[in-house]
């Protein structure tokens, strides 16, 4: 097949064959297919758009560009992926939640890159936690203790990875069909037997309008049916951080909190990780209904079995054994660490929280390239959620942690002009409903 030919026809708006995509899969792989060519192929998708059978066909062509893993469990294999966001460490919560409830959990993770988080640079907060295990080992945690956080290796989707990034320096990122393809291919690889979604939706979500992200849910759950793997998504909120910490060491403290006394826990965290818990349960076989899914996850939380599953998979990988007994000595911590007030007293009524996790990334906590160095110690613990009083004298609108005093002071100046104060009385149930709509 003529590449240019190819390009061609999705320039001018013309369907490509399953056929002649993974030929050019195929040529994206093994570096037939230039990066110029790459480029004009991520363009033409972005203003052309593709329809339902191509996505299926290019998620598919790309999960089949690398390894695809199969397992030999006695357990059904699921997972869930996030859209990213602001104080999202659910999947710390999650993988042993349902790996407690009879699951295995291979869990591949990336790294945060813009405002957002990412699980991996979380986890390697953890002294000693190994990210990027050998396939045996990794194989190995997963049988032995039901689920294994990781990153993606070079056998996986590899077309995925040199797409992303001719897609990242050509202005081409922002594609619906690239976007479910990039995170689907990956999963499929995984060699699944259900994936729920975690779709944000909000001020710090990657998408900046409701349609759009609903559109991404239904696009993922359509892409992954067609390619043989149940899906569901949810929509949850992200107008607000999720949990009351936002950083890398802050957020694991809050997750080992969350697993080791979960009454304690934030509401809201609570309540979109045992969704996607009973969601996944469900769509796994391990559970008749919603309604006993929930119970089961419930149970796994409130008994400490997650808890002890979260502290095996830490030290199968690495890291302390006794992390769940002592997280505040053995996870990294700032030298400046202080409340940031509001100037005046009043109610939180709306947050930015892109320019939340900015001001994050901006102490360290994050990056902007891929090469950047990480500050795992410093961010945020304590943020306040919208509908609640905070002021001199009441709560602060969040503890910083830094590493020094000038970064202390640029970092509260960017807190407070993310956070919109107003009057009025605090409302009950501070934070709102985290859960806006599921999608199958």
């Amino acid at each position: 097949m003529l590449i240019p030919e190819l390009i061609r026809t999705k320039r001018d708006g013309g369907a490509l064959s399953a056929e002649e995509i993974e030929a050019l899969v195929a040529g994206i792989t093994d570096g037939s297919v230039t990066d110029a060519q790459v480029g004009a192929l991520a363009m033409a998708v972005v203003w052309r758009g593709m329809n339902a059978a191509e996505r299926v066909a290019l998620t598919g062509a790309m999960m089949r560009s690398g390894d695809v893993l199969t397992w030999d469990l006695d357990r059904p294999v699921l997972d869930k992926h996030s859209t990213g966001g602001v104080g999202d460490k659910v999947s710390l919560l999650l993988a042993p939640i349902v790996a407690a409830c009879g699951g295995a959990v291979p869990m591949i993770s990336g790294r945060g890159l813009g405002h957002t988080g990412g699980t991996l640079d979380k986890l390697e907060s953890i002294p000693g936690y190994n990210v990027a295990p050998d396939p045996e080992r990794f194989r190995r945690v997963v049988a032995d203790t039901g689920c294994a956080i990781i990153g993606q290796t070079a056998r996986l989707a590899p077309a995925d990875r040199r797409l992303y990034a001719i897609r990242d320096a050509t202005g081409t990122v922002e594609s619906l069909p690239l976007i479910v393809a990039s995170i689907l291919s990956k999963k499929l690889a995984a060699g699944l037997d259900a994936l729920v979604m975690d779709v944000k939706a909000g001020s710090g979500a990657f998408l900046p309008s409701y349609a759009e992200t609903r559109e991404l849910a239904a696009a993922i759950v359509e892409v992954a049916r067609g390619n043989g793997l149940p899906t569901s998504a949810l929509l949850t909120d992200m107008n607000q951080v999720l949990g009351r910490t936002a950083g890398n060491a802050v957020e694991v403290l809050e997750s080992v909190q969350a697993l080791t006394d979960p009454k304690a826990a934030d509401r809201r965290l609570l309540d979109v990780t045992l969704a996607l818990c009973a969601e996944l349960l469900v769509l796994g076989g391990l559970a008749a209904d919603l309604s006993a899914a929930r119970a089961a996850a419930d149970s796994a939380l409130s008994s400490g079995a997650a808890a002890e599953v979260f502290g095996a998979m830490v030290a199968a990988l690495g890291g302390p054994g006794n992390l769940l007994e002592a997280p505040d000595e053995l996870l990294p911590q700032a030298p400046v660490v202080r409340a940031v007030d509001a100037e005046a007293a009043g109610v939180v009524t709306a947050i930015d929280v892109r320019a939340v996790g900015v001001a994050v990334v901006t102490l360290g906590g994050g990056r902007t390239r891929e090469t950047d160095p990480v500050d795992h110690a410093v961010g945020l613990t304590e943020v306040a959620a919208l509908g609640e009083r905070v002021g001199p004298g009441e709560r602060p609108l969040a503890v910083l942690h830094a590493r020094d005093e000038a970064s202390f002071e640029s970092g509260a100046a960017a807190l407070r002009a993310a956070i919109t104060i107003g009057g009025g009385e605090p409302a009950a149930g501070a934070g709102g409903e985290a859960l806006l709509e599921v999608i199958r």
